[in-house]
């Protein structure tokens, strides 16, 4: 009796398909769930891309900016590290800038929501067709304490120069962890940290008022 149940196979061919299905299904949805990254990734990229642009052609985060290069000698190069540099952030709901810059969260709004009601919070607002997106229209639910608006002296311009000093503008994110629907409890996977895709632009003529 005992030898009889030992050979037989009654039921294996449905042991088998729960083990190979239950592979199945951890695969295809991973599949799903790095496809999702890789979206993510790419609209990360392309807000800080857009983030960087806005900068470049807006008034500064860091007011302190428009006075902080030298202006001894008229004309001469501002060399670099002539000035800041001043990295502006978003925290607990107010921003802050290094080297006493101080945040004008005007201008900062206009990045991250372009052109919309200025307000303190996260919520992307929808667009009419003649506004201007914000970051936060090309990575949904990126939030203003993601994003990290650097402005340094690289040795552009000059002393005395009409407009200010020309910065060079780096767009960044921070502590943002990639979105998993299926494998977010699995392997730590919610505790992805997601690159600072950051972006690099020189500086224009900054003002609120440019295209």
């Amino acid at each position: 009796m005992i030898r009889r149940f030992a050979k037989s196979e009654d039921g294996a061919g449905m042991v088998e398909m729960a083990i190979v299905m239950t592979l199945l299904f951890a695969l295809t949805l991973g599949f799903v769930d790095f496809g999702y990254a890789l979206y993510q990734w790419n609209a990360a990229t392309k807000a800080v891309q857009l983030g960087a642009r806005l900068a470049s052609i807006s008034d500064p985060v860091a007011t302190a900016l428009a006075t902080a290069a030298p202006t001894t000698t008229p004309g001469a190069p501002v060399v670099a590290a002539a000035y800041g540099p001043f990295v502006c952030t978003y925290t607990a709901g107010t921003g802050a800038c290094s080297n006493g810059g101080t945040f004008n969260a005007a201008n900062f709004s206009r990045i991250f929501r372009g052109d919309t009601a200025v307000t303190n919070d996260d919520a992307c607002p929808a667009l009419a067709t003649d506004q201007r997106p914000g970051m936060c229209h090309f990575f949904p639910g990126l939030r203003r304490d993601n994003v990290v608006i650097a402005y340094s002296a690289t040795g552009l311009g000059y002393q005395t120069r009409f407009g200010g000093p020309v910065p060079t503008i780096t767009v960044s994110l921070q502590n943002r962890t990639f979105q998993f629907f299926f494998l977010g409890g699995l392997l730590g996977f919610d505790d992805i940290t997601m690159p600072s895709m950051l972006s690099t632009v020189t500086g224009e003529d900054l003002k609120s008022t440019a295209p």
